[in-house]
């Protein structure tokens, strides 16, 4: 599934149906590797319940900026398209960045996707978490989960973050292409996000 496949892209999406075959179907899963030094408190926010028809990944990317400055260009939930390339333009549908709060998101053209519309699942200021759901839009990409944490390094300068997402697998589509597709998209997200935070820490 790549960026410039040309596919039908749109889905309408929907909650995940809570019956009781699907529980039984799914997993909880933590998609870090055991080898990443990532604290408690950190790795249980990147356990997601996994579907038999959905693919879970997490990419890790090392800031030397600290992570009060990596935070504050992460928490702005109103303005994404500050670090994601992909993202041409992003307006509050309801909500003013609190829980709840629901965006609309306008992707650049090439990827098989026109818009996202995504609920602020968690924004946990202390912590250092922002989670967010996709519920609506023109995309492939369905019933999509995000969590994005960030914690200082472990030799205390810098910052880790940590993203990872549950997500449903598009008809026509393997896991393997999918996690790839979305790992990809993820990465130049994280990569982006370390340049700005680099300057912004240097400008501070």
């Amino acid at each position: 599934m790549h960026p410039n496949t040309q596919r039908s892209s749109s889905i309408v999406l929907q909650r995940i149906n809570p019956n009781p075959s699907a529980v039984k179907q799914s997993q909880r899963r933590n998609p870090l590797p055991c080898t990443t030094q990532v604290p408690d408190s950190v790795a249980m926010y990147h356990t997601h319940q996994v579907g038999p028809h959905q693919c879970c990944s997490a990419v890790i990317q090392q800031i030397s900026a600290p992570v009060s400055s990596v935070w504050s260009v992460v928490r702005r939930f109103d303005n994404p398209q500050a670090y994601k390339h992909f993202v041409k333009s992003c307006h509050l549908l309801v909500g003013d960045g609190k829980v709840g709060t629901l965006r609309q998101v306008h992707v650049i053209s090439g990827l098989p996707a026109a818009s996202s519309t995504e609920r602020l699942e968690i924004l946990d200021e202390e912590q250092h978490v922002i989670s967010f759901s996709v519920v609506g839009g023109d995309h492939r990409l369905a019933n999509y989960k995000s969590v994005t944490t960030l914690h200082q390094a472990p030799s205390g300068n810098g910052t880790v973050v940590v993203e990872s997402y549950v997500v449903d697998i598009p008809p026509g589509n393997t896991k393997e292409e999918t996690c790839v597709f979305v790992d990809t998209i993820v990465k130049c997200n994280l990569q982006s996000l370390t340049q700005i935070s680099d300057k912004l820490s240097r400008r501070n």
